[in-house]
């Protein structure tokens, strides 16, 4: 493989820097080499936190370019339009979004409307022919009453669909080594979760997922 390049983006407090970290480490276990680039400025307030990840046999620039995205996972559905550009149908980019909304607090300031899920989807199209919706949010917080590892849920989802040319083992070694060991054990239940809605996946049937 030449290289991959990837976009994840949420807003703070949602693990996007923390999957961003899992998957560099997974990619240089694998043999890749890894750059990556990331604005956290903002995580700690709960403002976008976009992260740039391109790895492959030999990486010179962190950043993904407009229109070159293989893959753009989105914690949060507003915060996917705000990478739709990165993304391309001549590079037949994948969308993978998480439907949990989090209003910024610049709708109600500025009395604006949160954009309906579906016309949020309808300007993705515009630079994919892929865009998936999970509730992500919703299973892991039936599970265990928390949204935080929902980053994780969809980091097993994207390997279990093959959305990242990671191999599992690798990407439990870089779980392994980023995650806290305290909270280990329930991660990798919520990877395995992702995986197994991966594997079950029927997008005639499940209203969750949107592709086109």
């Amino acid at each position: 493989m030449k290289e991959f390049n990837m976009i994840t983006i949420g807003v703070g407090g949602q693990g996007i820097l923390t999957m961003m970290r899992i998957i560099a480490e997974s990619a240089l276990r694998q043999g890749y080499n890894v750059k990556t680039s990331e604005l956290h400025g903002l995580a700690q307030r709960g403002g976008s936190v976009p992260c740039h990840i391109r790895f492959g046999k030999k990486i010179y620039s962190p950043l993904v370019m407009e229109g070159e995205a293989h893959l753009i996972i989105s914690l949060e559905p507003l915060e996917a339009l705000r990478a739709c550009y990165f993304g391309s149908k001549e590079n037949k980019t994948t969308f993978l979004v998480n439907n949990y909304k989090i209003v910024p607090i610049s709708v109600p300031i500025l009395k604006e409307k949160y954009p309906p899920l579906k016309k949020i989807v309808e300007n993705l199209k515009h630079f994919s022919t892929n865009v998936i919706l999970l509730n992500a949010s919703e299973i892991v917080k039936k599970q265990i009453g928390s949204i935080i590892p929902s980053n994780i849920y969809m980091l097993g989802y994207s390997i279990a669909k093959g959305l990242i040319p990671l191999k599992r083992e690798f990407v439990l070694e870089g779980i392994e080594e980023i995650i806290p060991e305290k909270y280990l054990d329930l991660n990798v239940r919520i990877f395995e979760l992702g995986e197994i809605k991966a594997k079950s996946f029927d997008e005639d049937e499940d209203q969750i997922s949107l592709s086109y």
